[in-house]
């Protein structure tokens, strides 16, 4: 069915849309109340859609649908496609940011603080992120010189307590030396603390520093010290304008139609942590979908949800939904739901404002970055296609053959998408049908294996690349294109000589020369030395797992090791071959025979 009848028979329920590229890859997944108004907007010409929506639109070559019985399915199911796909168009958050968080397992009789970088649902207190200088360590430490809560990871019963006991830094659960009522009190004022009530901590250390420095002990004094200057450096982001211990993300959007930042101005305990910035692909219809998708993965990757979100536009009732049950499923107990608002004045508003102040600063440094990246990947794949004669390059596959005078020869396939390397797409071999080093016959192996492979359910092998690479000069060149002849395939292929980076193409002599500083030819030196290392890496493991077998027979030395894999090439020939077999290998006498047979046997 062509799309114009596809989209004329839509439903008019709400529902979750997936599209497709001419591969069959899911290009983008989006959710909507109405499935055939929104789907049919991405194809209305007269719409004014962003420079990525229209470069998605000209990708899609097939879509389908799934109905939901209501809005807030349709999110929930959005937001599991987009994980599961990691489609291109969709905003994805892969900044790979990872703040920190405090810890307290309510759960446990007797809590104690703890550092994490990963939010789990499992009803413990986090506080937090933790960013902008303020130090998680540093609280904690202050936490222990002022309240004696347990410091030792796991609790186990001792009959005497350790010197942290004795130092005053811990109450001693252990050995029963505080009651879970009395430990709950004092875990009662860390959460004081840690959720912006300094005053208590601030004395108790204030007295410490006092009692050091009267005993000299100067050093104490000094650390002590530096705990109070960072607790005033910490009061001086307090936002007067705001009630006392208030907790509030505020979020801002700013978009040129190509590139896409968000800011999140974070607010803990009425204090201001810092603004966080993020780069993002921008190929929504309106930015409320857009910083939607967004707040669904910052709330599952990166963060909880505070009290207080505030937004620049009027928050979903499905959304809403959402956080709400992000926030109870995260937390222990009963638990306050999340107030999603869009504040149109009021101090609220200024905390909005300040937001779209650091969105639109990020988003001029976006630009000049995605201008860079895209010189560097997608511009590189189509300056290449232009000197190659290609339509276009998407998919470049790279392989090399790695070995040591045949010994356990193996080859690497990397893939690179739109410039990019795509990791789940690599892939190794082990060199089945030649014996020796004959590169040659290596790399026809391996490509007709891999061309096999074309259809294939496997991502790896089933599309077809618009590009072959391989690493070496005309030979290579020429036993590459006879395998692609072999399998009936008509794939462009190019190879790259090391010492003077020449390219070779088929049916042409001479090589084609790109400047070393053209962004087409360092694409090409990229995926090459990534396919080279990752055939060295693979070789030198499989090297070091046959070296390390052999190490535990007993009269095996270094140089007899060496010979065994030189001649046997492998270690299951070493398994299968016989004591007369062994016994030919340079330096392994009858004796070494019988051991390695005797070791395998038994193994």
């Amino acid at each position: 069915m062509d799309l114009t009848t596809k989209i004329k028979e839509l439903p008019t329920n709400s529902g979750v849309y997936i599209m497709k590229n001419a591969d069959g890859e899911v290009i983008y997944v989006g959710k909507a109340k109405n499935l055939k108004n929104r789907v049919t907007q991405y194809f209305q010409q007269n719409k004014a859609h962003t420079i990525k929506v229209k470069s998605m639109v000209k990708n899609i070559a097939d879509f389908h649908y799934i109905i939901t019985p209501n809005e807030a399915e349709a999110l929930a199911l959005e937001n599991n496609l987009i994980k599961r796909y990691q489609p291109y168009y969709n905003i994805l958050l892969k900044d790979g940011k990872s703040y920190p968080y405090i810890k307290i397992n309510t759960k446990q009789d007797f809590p104690r603080l703890e550092i994490v970088r990963k939010l789990k649902r499992d009803g413990s207190k986090y506080f937090g992120p933790y960013f902008a200088g303020v130090r998680p360590t540093e609280l904690i430490k202050m936490v222990q010189n002022s309240i004696p809560l347990r410091m030792c990871a796991t609790l186990h019963k001792q009959k005497r307590p350790c010197i942290n006991y004795d130092l005053g830094l811990c109450s001693a659960p252990c050995c029963g030396n505080i009651t879970k009522q009395e430990y709950n009190a004092l875990l009662d004022k860390a959460i004081d603390f840690l959720n912006g009530k300094f005053s208590d901590v601030q004395a108790i250390l204030q007295q410490r520093m006092t009692k050091f420095a009267d005993n000299e002990q100067f050093e104490l004094a000094l650390t002590v010290r530096d705990q109070l200057n960072m607790l005033d450096h910490i009061k001086t982001k307090t936002l007067t304008f705001l009630p006392s211990l208030d907790n509030i993300d505020a979020f801002a959007w700013a978009s040129n139609g190509s590139v896409a930042s968000v800011a999140v101005l974070v607010v803990r305990g009425g204090r201001s942590v810092g603004v966080d910035c993020f780069h993002l692909v921008d190929p929504e219809l309106d930015v409320e979908s857009s910083l939607t998708q967004f707040l669904m993965q910052y709330y599952t990757i990166s963060a909880l949800p505070p009290e207080q979100i505030l937004l620049p536009f009027e928050p979903p009732q499905d959304l809403v939904e959402w956080l709400n049950i992000q926030r109870k499923s995260t937390s222990f107990g009963r638990v306050s739901g999340v107030s999603v608002t869009c504040p149109q004045k009021s101090d609220k508003k200024h905390l909005l404002d300040i937001a779209k102040e650091n969105a639109e600063m990020y988003l001029e440094k976006a630009v000049e970055q995605e201008k860079r990246q895209q010189d560097y990947t997608t511009g590189a794949c189509e300056k290449l296609a232009t000197i190659l004669g290609l339509e276009k390059i998407r998919r470049m596959e790279c392989y090399d053959i790695s070995n040591i005078g045949g010994v356990l020869s193996v080859a690497s396939m990397v893939v690179f998408l739109d410039g990019r390397p795509a990791t789940s797409h690599y892939r190794k071999f082990r060199i089945k049908t030649v014996v020796g080093a004959d590169d040659f016959a290596s790399m026809k192996e391996v490509i007709s294996r891999r061309l096999n492979r074309l259809g294939s359910d496997d991502p790896s092998f089933g599309v077809k690349p618009d590009l072959i690479v391989v690493d070496g000069g005309k030979g290579q060149l020429s036993s590459v294109v006879e395998a692609i002849k072999n399998a009936g395939q008509n794939i462009a292929v190019v190879s790259l000589a090391k010492q003077e980076e020449e390219v070779f193409v088929p049916n042409q002599s001479a090589p084609i020369i790109i400047p070393r500083t053209h962004n087409a030819l360092k694409l090409l030196q990229r995926i090459r030395d990534e396919s080279h290392r990752t055939a060295i890496t693979y070789h030198r493991s499989l090297r070091n797992k046959v070296t390390s077998i052999l190490e535990d027979i007993d009269g095996i030395g270094e140089v007899k090791r060496k010979n065994l894999i030189k001649h046997f090439k492998s270690l299951d020939a070493i398994k299968a071959a016989t004591i007369e077999e062994l016994e030919q290998v340079p330096s392994i006498t009858r004796k070494d025979a019988e051991a390695i047979k005797k070791f395998f046997d038994v193994e």
